[in-house]
């Protein structure tokens, strides 16, 4: 299921079209992002947690010439699933 996937079931849910629908989706996803670049978490009851992780910089090794290579410190959004939502799953 993708984005337009779900935007078309909760238009025939809701009763909302689906470009009012897509708004709701996007500007929701927006929200997201906008808070975890500020370092902010984002904690959805009963669905899950949205956090930023930092990875530290660290040495690998180039597949192909075997060399080691510097990988700079980065950041990655997780997401950690909540316990009412791995329930659902679960069933």
């Amino acid at each position: 299921m993708n984005k337009l996937d779900i935007v078309k079931v909760v238009a025939e849910e809701t009763g909302l079209t689906q470009k009012e629908v897509l708004g709701v989706v996007d500007g929701f996803i927006a929200t997201i992002i906008k808070d975890l670049k500020k370092g902010e978490e984002v904690n959805i009851a009963g669905f899950g947690k949205f956090v930023v992780k930092n990875r530290a910089r660290r040495t690998s090794i180039n597949p192909r010439t075997k060399e080691p290579i510097e990988v700079p410190a980065s950041k990655a959004p997780t997401f950690r699933a909540g316990k009412q939502f791995k329930d659902a799953v679960n069933k």
